[in-house]
């Protein structure tokens, strides 16, 4: 039977092969957001053969991830079969993209069911759409920078060790002012950004940082999780300040364009279910959504 364990710095190597050898533009994979947010989700990862094995737990239950990688299918779903009726839990597998559901239905017709997790669609856009706000609906967010740069003495760093107690700070000031809006949430993805920022060049994330004059006023972090898509793990700037977070957005796509010639898209993640959150991102117009799924297995 396969043996899980816990996530830990050293998985890094080993995960990464597997995560580009899938080529998902997918949130959900890469080795960055299974580690800084394993306190929330307890993942825990194995390997067989060129696919790897998750299961974490959400909304308190057990549960397990599509088995990214290449390879045959059937040995990793009869694997996690086998680990779910030993332990009683249901079998089901999250994080399903359309070519997985394709996958799962060519290997076992007609034994899964399926459920669109409509929160948890990730929002990818095109980088060169985001770098220039060009085109009629972007014209708002180009009017907004226009402001900002016309207003500000400002400037746009890379992230390093150095900038990041700064960042704690101006983060400190931004939970503070949007605690209420957010609630529970706000205190998962402190954990979260903590960790980030604690493994930053270990975890091999990449991001930068707004300025006005010595102030900063927001601050971005991802990281590359295939040859063309960035995954922005987290975004922040200070909302009253008129086009600081188009700002940011149009920055660090410009940043990364220029460290990875072959980016295409930015993958900003999901809206986790608040209406706020998701007018925003339609705002940003994404190119296309990966829309998410929940596979159950039907017993016979």
């Amino acid at each position: 039977m396969i043996e899980f364990k816990t996530v830990t710095l050293k998985d890094k190597p080993w995960v990464d092969e597997i995560v580009f050898s899938e080529a998902s533009r997918s949130a959900d994979y890469n080795f960055g957001n299974i580690y800084i947010w394993d306190k929330h989700y307890r993942q825990l990862i194995c390997r067989l053969g060129d696919r790897m094995l998750t299961k974490l737990r959400y909304d308190g239950k057990p549960t397990f991830v599509f088995p990214i990688g290449t390879g045959p299918l059937a040995p990793a779903i009869e694997a996690l079969r086998e680990f779910a009726a030993f332990k009683g839990y249901p079998f089901c597998l999250r994080g399903i993209t359309e070519a997985h559901k394709a996958m799962l239905d060519a290997e076992y017709p007609g034994r899964f069911e399926y459920t669109e997790d409509n929160d948890c669609a990730d929002y990818v856009y095109a980088a060169e759409k985001l770098s220039t706000y060009s085109g009629k609906a972007l014209h708002g967010k180009k009017n907004h920078c226009n402001r900002f740069e016309a207003e500000h003495d400002w400037r746009f760093l890379p992230l390093e060790r150095s900038l990041i107690p700064a960042c704690m700070d101006m983060l400190a000031v931004w939970q503070e002012e949007n605690s209420e809006r957010l609630d529970k949430s706000i205190v998962l993805e402190h954990d979260a950004i903590v960790r980030a920022f604690a493994a930053f060049e270990k975890l091999e994330l990449e991001g930068g940082v707004l300025y006005s004059g010595d102030k900063i006023l927001g601050f971005s972090i991802g990281e590359m999780i295939s040859e063309d898509t960035f995954n922005v793990h987290f975004e922040k700037a200070e909302g009253s300040i008129n086009g600081a977070y188009p700002m940011v957005c149009r920055e660090l796509t410009r940043l990364m364009m220029q460290k990875h010639p072959a980016l295409r898209y930015m993958n900003r993640e999901d809206d986790m279910g608040l209406d706020a959150l998701r007018q925003s991102k339609l705002s940003y117009k994404p190119e296309f959504l990966i829309k998410k799924y929940t596979a159950r297995w039907i017993d016979e």
